[in-house]
């Protein structure tokens, strides 16, 4: 529980302050005291009153005036809410290297039916949009609940040369701005004083290392700033495969394709070697600090299987925000509660009593 206005609890000296008053007042009672003969005649003059009926009132009034104050402080509680109004931004690699067959039948036709079951397995209301990266990333399908048009859109992937996954993040940012105000787009100063995560999140899935464009750190601070978390899942093993891509998945003639790459063909991968890393590996340590700059995970999938289970367990996790949510008017009504019962028996103990008349009728 956080306090949005902590400096109201100086409220609470009101508490202190009147078991003070009440202490001073007995004190000058007790000096200005008239001596009697008779202790007994003292107790017959008083209303019949146990000592807990006198202190019970007085605490209740203390406890009241207590909660007030704090609830004066503006009480808030953080709880984990579903959200049917999540946006997701699907980042899938189309590099070259996505033709490799250590996963049946290659990576791009595992991926594509991965992202077919998980797109199938969402709940209605949220939102999804897919984009597409090699050399430069682009939007297929805009954010939204349209399952038709984000299948069909699977099923016509083709693949290019490149991998460029800083690239993927910003468009994806861009593509969430597009239809979330409260989501600045990548030209735009984020807003420092945001907290809490947004709703919306983007899932970056590669089987490779970045080679060129925006460095995918750069990218993820961006994000960051955003409130937006990343998602990502390295794809792939590490052993050597044959790289096998129907016809339909395999990019144009040069300066053609979808992405502005070459043909995928002979030896050729993703853009070749870079930085003396295997570009048919995934990079997974780059891909586990874009998610904890981020605030998301990062999961490893070695074959069709893993990679099933881990977007299967991204909707548990993506579907959940945290919400605050304002408890002063409980403490407030907590508190006259108190207050209240405190003057009701008060009144009810000291009401006056009509005692029987002892004189005989006439």
């Amino acid at each position: 529980m956080s306090l949005a206005w902590p400096s109201a609890l100086l409220a609470l000296l009101a508490v202190p302050l009147l078991l003070g008053v009440a202490w001073w007042s007995r004190r000058r009672r007790r000096r200005a005291a008239v001596r009697v003969t008779s202790a007994a005649l003292v107790r017959a003059a008083l209303p019949g009153r146990t000592l807990w009926r006198r202190r019970v009132p007085a605490a209740l009034l203390l406890l009241g005036l207590a909660v007030l104050g704090i609830g004066a402080a503006r009480p808030q509680a953080t709880v984990a809410i579903p959200s049917s109004s999540t946006t997701i931004l699907l980042a899938l690699d189309v590099s070259g290297s996505m033709c490799s067959t250590d996963v049946q039948p290659n990576r791009l036709t595992a991926a594509e039916r991965a992202a077919t079951d998980f797109i199938k397995a969402q709940p209605g209301g949220a939102r999804i949009g897919l984009v597409a990266f090699a050399g430069i990333a682009g939007v297929l399908v805009p954010p939204t609940d349209d399952t038709k048009a984000l299948l069909a859109a699977l099923q016509n992937l083709t693949t290019s040369r490149g991998t460029a996954i800083g690239q993927a993040i910003l468009t994806s940012i861009d593509a969430i701005a597009d239809i979330d105000p409260s989501v600045p787009p990548t030209g735009a100063t984020a807003d420092p004083g945001r907290s809490d995560y947004a709703a919306d999140v983007i899932v970056v899935l590669t089987d490779g290392a970045n080679t060129q464009g925006v460095d995918p750190q750069t990218a993820a601070k961006q994000a960051a700033a955003r409130r937006l978390r990343v998602y990502t899942i390295g794809f792939g093993t590490t052993t050597p495969a044959p790289m096998v891509c129907d016809s339909s998945q395999i990019g144009d003639a040069p300066g053609g394709g979808r992405f502005g790459g070459g043909p995928f063909g002979g030896g050729g991968f993703g853009g070749g070697p870079f930085g003396g890393r295997n570009p048919l590996v995934a990079d997974d340590a780059a891909l586990r600090q874009v998610a904890a700059t981020t605030g998301g995970q990062f999961y490893g999938a070695k074959d069709a299987g893993q990679l099933q289970s881990a977007l299967a367990d991204l909707p548990r996790a993506i579907t959940v925000t945290h919400e605050h949510r304002d408890l002063a008017a409980w403490f407030a009504a907590f508190g006259g509660l108190l207050i209240a019962a405190a003057v009701a028996l008060s009144l009810w103990w000291n009401r006056v009593r009509h005692v029987p008349s002892s004189r005989p009728s006439p």
